[in-house]
């Protein structure tokens, strides 16, 4: 595990999901705001919330395999909500430069996830 972890905000799949929430908050949530796109500003807020929810959740729980669960489900919201910001630029919501910070945010996410996920699996087999 990380050095130095006293609890899920010191991980680093936190630290970089929590990047990743916070840009879409930031940059994309106003701007879906201000064209009324109600349905798709919900979706992305509720997925981009889902994602460090799960990595805390998971923490939180007792057994190496249920942490990893729910770290699972925090990447499918990654997932999920790089889809959002895609449809939003199919849609002409968002910019092309938006769009190309999302996925530089989201590869900068996922990498410490897999990563988390892979020591939990890990860690969960050495304690067989």
């Amino acid at each position: 595990m990380e050095k130095n972890v006293k609890s899920f905000e010191d991980l680093e799949a936190y630290k970089a999901s929590r990047v990743f929430r916070m840009f879409i908050h930031s940059k994309i949530v106003p701007l879906l705001l201000a064209k009324n796109e109600y349905d798709l500003l919900n979706q992305i807020k509720r997925s981009s919330r889902s994602i460090t929810a799960n990595v805390a959740e998971g923490y939180g729980r007792f057994h190496y395999m249920d942490n990893s669960k729910f770290c699972g489900i925090s990447r499918g919201s990654l997932y999920e909500t790089l889809e959002h910001c895609i449809t939003a630029n199919d849609e002409l919501l968002i910019s092309n430069d938006l769009l190309t910070e999302s996925r530089t945010l989201f590869d900068k996410a996922i990498a410490p996830l897999n990563g988390y996920i892979n020591y939990l699996f890990r860690a969960a087999d050495k304690s067989k």
